[in-house]
């Protein structure tokens, strides 16, 4: 029998989250029904993220019996800040609930090693398809809709596979076939921007002065913004997957319609009430106790 409980994302959103998405309702991670995974199954290093120290497979110790974080509304102030910004985008119910039928590490000790081996895998995978689901969202990228959809439906039967299959995949072949195709799309999408548009990709912009900079349609790939000053910068029509946006600041920022942007590079980031973003992500708790309407 499957085991649930009633633990929020790890950075909840704010209330006015938006309306589910239900291309992307699986996507989404629902730690009501994960067996704690990302608090077993990765390792993480002592630093500025971290307090401590954790090798993979080995429990956080703030995880508790029911699988709930113990210090769930106190990562942050307890040295835990990069707990607050990782999504599985649903791995971790997908591997629980489907692949081992429910069965948790806890009481089928027997199947603790391969469950936290498909973990990452399954995340590899469901990120995946949050890209590509967002791209076939994207008029832009018509062009390249129906090379997406066959991508989607085979990432999606790849999921459903067993766990020996799930652990056998080569998840670097998957991602590179998938990435010509979301190049494609932002491409497409940022050929839309009128003049000329910035080329940032694998920039190394870390503490960069950006302020009220005109980023509209630029492609950002892979570009290093931590700690960025990002205030005021117009980013709509960015292609920013894989952005690095840990303490970069995007107060007044403008992200709508930028793509490939997720909800952990926003938990990441800094910002406030007047940072627009897309209306499929939420600002996060912790910019301020505000509400902020997206657009």
């Amino acid at each position: 029998m499957s085991r649930k409980r009633e633990t929020p994302s790890a950075d909840t959103p704010s209330p006015d989250t938006p309306a589910a998405d239900p291309d992307r309702r699986a996507l989404r991670a629902d730690c009501a029904n994960c067996f704690g995974l990302c608090c077993v199954a990765l390792p993480f290093a002592a630093s500025a993220d971290f307090a401590v120290d954790k090798a993979a497979g080995q429990a956080c110790t703030n995880l508790q019996e029911d699988f709930r974080c113990g210090i769930h509304a106190r990562l942050r102030d307890r040295g835990f800040s990069g707990c607050t910004v990782f999504d599985c985008f649903g791995a971790g119910q997908k591997v629980s609930q489907t692949t081992f039928g429910g069965r948790d590490w806890r009481q089928a000790p027997e199947t603790a090693p391969r469950m936290f081996e498909v973990f990452p895998v399954m995340r590899a995978l469901h990120e995946l398809l949050w890209y590509v689901t967002e791209a076939l969202a994207l008029p832009p990228a018509r062009p390249v809709h129906a090379d997406l959809r066959r991508a989607r439906a085979n990432l999606d039967g790849l999921t459903r596979g067993s766990a020996e299959s799930l652990a056998g995949l080569d998840v670097a072949a998957l991602r590179q076939d998938v990435n010509a195709l979301l190049v494609r799309a932002g491409e497409l999408v940022r050929a839309k921007v009128p003049g000329r548009r910035k080329n940032h990709r694998g920039a190394d912009l870390i503490g960069a002065r950006l302020r009220g900079a005109d980023l509209r349609g630029a492609n950002l790939r892979g570009a290093l913004l931590i700690a960025a000053d990002l205030t005021g910068a117009d980013l709509r029509s960015a292609d920013l997957i894989g952005v690095d946006f840990r303490d970069a600041d995007l107060t007044g920022a403008d992200l709508t319609g930028a793509v490939f942007l997720t909800q952990a590079q926003l938990n990441a980031a800094k910002g406030d009430v007047t940072t627009r973003l897309p209306g499929t992500l939420s600002r996060p708790a912790h910019w301020s106790s505000e509400r902020f309407r997206t657009t």
